[in-house]
């Protein structure tokens, strides 16, 4: 469904074809077996693949290690798993229906903890101490987990405390222009400031009026989460956005240590100062209107002199990883930032074509902490997940990949939402089969096993 909000654009909105269902606030618990796929090895990852439906195809260094079906009450045909976010041995998995958490002290042998119903669109999901943030990108009720969807009086973000893992609580709710349809942390102090993300405008519309040439930025004070509040809505274009699609932005990445912030912002990418992160300062805005449609996501290179934006051609709904689109569409551009200036060096897209009903095209993804080298996973849909080099940023490699085949049933919105690598392991958000956990073993991967994090949301970047 199109609309002048881009809902049905973006494939968090494509997704719109089926609606999440369910209500309530209060846990399932629950507890799946893994499964492990059939599994065939290929010589080298540009091997063109031409999967039969449902089975699994990797590159020789990489393997299946355990998928996690969704269940009940996340399992309805319109509960699409979204993103995901980790805090010591728990994953935290975002769904249209609400999210999960998980055990995953042993990656072979993961745990269904707890899951949430509190359907919303997406329900992209961040994590930080006690406390659970939730993205709301659709007009709904009211803030509560039991609201209506349809109903143009809420939507933006909810806040969860999970101190007690099996049983999340609901602490409260900020209401935010356009919703949020992504939302990036930066911890400062005794609060954490959340940077909302939201296409729009929508007229005639409650919840997103327009003009909206901004981000929003949400202060949760961590003594008093309840009392969240909007504390500034600054512009961040200084000229006007080169966007036929939307205002706003897609996605921001943060890196705090850096003082540095990159917005994906559907028609541009821009690079932000963010030493007063309730005051960001725009560095420089870039587009690129002959390869990117939708500028959807930013990542950093460890060292912060490299930025790679994604560009969603098709909102993710389309199959564009086939020989009729060019290989600079529905990619990555990678840019080195030189005297405080991006400078676009290549672009990389998965080498493997995937067939006519395979949704495909750069989404979601993060560094593999291997220092002294570039390296990324990323989702790709039902292109998989691929795990590419971009050290040499004028020649970046993909190196390792999984996949699936088509999803059954024909063309229909499936595959890795989002695959992040995490304390040893790759963890891909499977849109319709669940969370899978993935593990590489390459030379050039290897050292990142030495590598522990505390935690970890992909939109706001530590070094390592």
């Amino acid at each position: 469904m199109i609309s002048a909000k881009l809902r049905g654009a973006l494939l968090c909105t494509v997704l719109l074809l089926v609606s999440a269902c369910g209500s309530g606030q209060q846990p399932s618990a629950g507890t799946s077996t893994p499964t492990t796929g059939s599994q065939e090895t290929s010589a080298t990852p540009s091997t063109p693949a031409a999967v039969p439906s449902g089975e699994v195809m990797t590159s020789d260094n990489v393997k299946l290690v355990a998928t996690m079906p969704k269940t009940a009450p996340l399992d309805k045909e319109g509960d699409l798993n979204t993103d995901l976010a980790f805090q010591g041995d728990y994953a935290y998995v975002g769904n249209f229906g609400g999210f999960a958490i998980y055990d995953i002290s042993d990656p072979a042998k993961p745990v269904l903890v707890s899951q949430v119903s509190c359907p919303a669109q997406q329900n992209d999901v961040t994590i930080y101490g006690d406390l659970l943030v939730l993205s709301i990108d659709e007009p709904r009720s009211s803030e509560r987990c039991d609201s209506n969807p349809g109903e143009q009086s809420w939507e933006g973000l909810r806040i969860f405390d999970v101190s007690d893992k099996k049983s999340p609580k609901y602490v409260g709710a900020v209401g935010t222009d356009c919703g949020s349809h992504t939302h990036t942390m930066v911890p400062s102090g005794d609060s954490l400031y959340v940077y909302v993300s939201s296409p729009g405008p929508e007229p005639d519309s409650e919840t997103c009026p327009p003009p909206h040439e901004l981000i929003q930025i949400v202060e949760i004070p961590l003594k008093s989460p309840e009392s969240a509040k909007i504390v500034a809505k600054p512009d961040i274009f200084p000229d006007r956005q080169i966007s036929d699609l939307a205002s706003g932005c897609h996605d921001i990445t943060a890196y705090p240590e850096k003082k540095l912030a990159a917005a994906a912002c559907f028609g541009d990418g821009v690079l932000l100062d963010i030493s007063d992160p309730v005051n960001p300062k725009v560095l420089q805005q870039i587009t690129d209107k002959e390869n990117f449609q939708i500028w959807h996501s930013a990542t950093f290179n460890n060292d912060a002199t490299k930025v790679v934006f994604s560009d969603e051609l098709g909102g993710g709904g389309q199959p564009t990883c086939d020989r009729n689109t060019p290989a600079t569409k529905g990619a990555n551009a990678v840019y080195d930032l030189v005297n405080d200036r991006l400078e676009r060096r290549s672009y990389f897209k998965i080498p493997r074509e995937q067939q006519r009903n395979e949704n495909c095209v750069a989404h979601n993804g993060s560094l593999i902490p291997v220092p002294g080298r570039d390296i990324m996973v990323q989702a790709w849909y039902q292109g998989g997940v691929s795990i590419w080099d971009f050290t040499d940023s004028a020649d970046p490699k993909e190196i390792g990949y999984f996949e699936r085949g088509p999803f059954p049933g024909g063309m229909g919105i499936a595959g890795s939402w989002s695959a992040y690598y995490y304390n040893g392991y790759i963890y891909s958000s499977d849109i319709q089969k669940g969370l899978d956990v993935i593990e590489i073993n390459d030379p050039l991967t290897d050292p990142a096993r030495q590598v522990k994090m505390d935690d970890f949301n992909v939109q706001t970047q530590k070094s390592y």
